[in-house]
């Protein structure tokens, strides 16, 4: 899967779960400059589980700071073990 497919998942979610403007959703967005809150942030984990099948590491969660951080842990995910997630 892409970056750019994995991204359009993760920002369409993110637009979807927290009510946002996908279009003010960029890679280099912070989860501060979006409104989104620490409560917001484990919402979005338990989808992206959801969505890679996989537990997500709490280490690599602790150096996520934008969404970009975050399509990087689902590609990372996602190619571990070559799941298609779609």
């Amino acid at each position: 899967m892409s970056n750019e497919a994995v991204f359009e998942k993760v920002s369409q979610l993110m637009a979807d779960l927290f009510d946002l403007d996908k279009s003010k959703i960029t890679l280099e967005s912070k989860f501060e400059d979006l409104d989104l809150s620490s409560l917001d942030a484990i919402d979005l984990v338990v989808e992206l589980q959801q969505f890679t099948g996989k537990k997500v590491d709490e280490e690599g969660l602790k150096k996520v700071r934008t969404v970009g951080d975050i399509v990087a842990l689902v590609e990372a995910h996602v190619q571990q073990d070559g799941t298609k997630a779609a």
